[in-house]
């Protein structure tokens, strides 16, 4: 580093910047998803699922934007394919904020899993945070659907909301395969909306990706980036060594999130 920089920041001049990244690359990063076809996602207050090619995609509708990958050069394209949803777990909060004050998160999911698969017919768009490029820059906005009075409670809104934004990800997903990208595993972060468990098999079923779970954030990632461009480590592997994976979720129930999903996007059509 070059002496007047370091003093400048307070740093030795013998400190090596050896790594930067973004956001998403660098979750991608902390999750060990390096390699052409392999997908990381994230389910906070919006929703992203970045994906890695080896070739320079584009989306002709420009419902995706691409990244020079972490790993990219002049010898291996590696380019993240990034889709955003604005409104995933903002609709959660907001669902809680409005119905559940009192209670935890892990409370109202706990609530929400002695409803079964469907919501007894309720449909949630949760698009409710803004603009959506993944919808051609369209605002939707949230909606609360087939409500019936006599029969549905806040539990039901409760699963309905976290089923509505893991169909959101199957829409996104889709249009990443229509990019020609093809995952067989998800990983993500074991945070946010990735905790609750419906959240966690409405995901995997309807998008009929399995999904692994780490123990993983974003300050490792920077912390694994800067090792690996300071040759901190020896290879990939022995920076990876520490990657801890908490669980796998299995796509269950397929037919049932299939069909679910159809009428949810049928839905999403009729307001586009």
């Amino acid at each position: 580093m070059d002496s007047r920089i370091a003093e400048e920041l307070g740093l030795s001049e013998n400190a090596i910047v050896s790594y930067k990244a973004g956001d998403q690359p660098n979750n991608a990063l902390s999750l060990g998803v390096l390699e052409a076809g392999e997908v990381a996602a994230t389910a906070g207050t919006s929703g992203v699922i970045y994906a890695v090619s080896d070739q320079l995609t584009y989306d002709k509708d420009s419902r995706v934007n691409s990244f020079v990958h972490v790993n990219h050069n002049e010898m291996q394209n590696n380019v993240g394919v990034l889709l955003c949803i604005n409104g995933t777990g903002i609709q959660n909060s907001w669902i809680k904020k409005m119905t559940a004050k009192s209670l935890s998160y892990n409370e109202v999911s706990d609530k929400a899993a002695e409803v079964a698969i469907g919501s007894e017919g309720i449909v949630v768009l949760p698009f409710g945070n803004g603009a959506e490029r993944m919808l051609n820059n369209k605002t939707v906005q949230g909606h609360i659907e087939n409500l019936d009075f006599v029969r549905h409670n806040e539990v039901h809104l409760w699963r309905a909301v976290q089923e509505g934004i893991a169909h959101s990800f199957r829409y996104g997903l889709d249009i990443i395969r229509e990019n020609n990208i093809h995952p067989n595993i998800i990983k993500a972060g074991y945070a946010n909306m990735f905790l609750s468990p419906i959240f966690q098999e409405s995901f995997a079923g309807v998008t009929q990706v399995p999904v692994e779970l780490y123990e993983n954030d974003g300050s490792v990632g920077a912390a694994l980036g800067a090792g690996i461009g300071a040759k901190v480590y020896n290879d990939k592997k022995e920076a990876f060594s520490g990657l801890t994976k908490i669980k796998t979720i299995e796509p269950k129930n397929t037919e049932i999130y299939d069909d679910l999903y159809i009428k949810w996007k049928n839905s999403l059509l009729q307001k586009l």
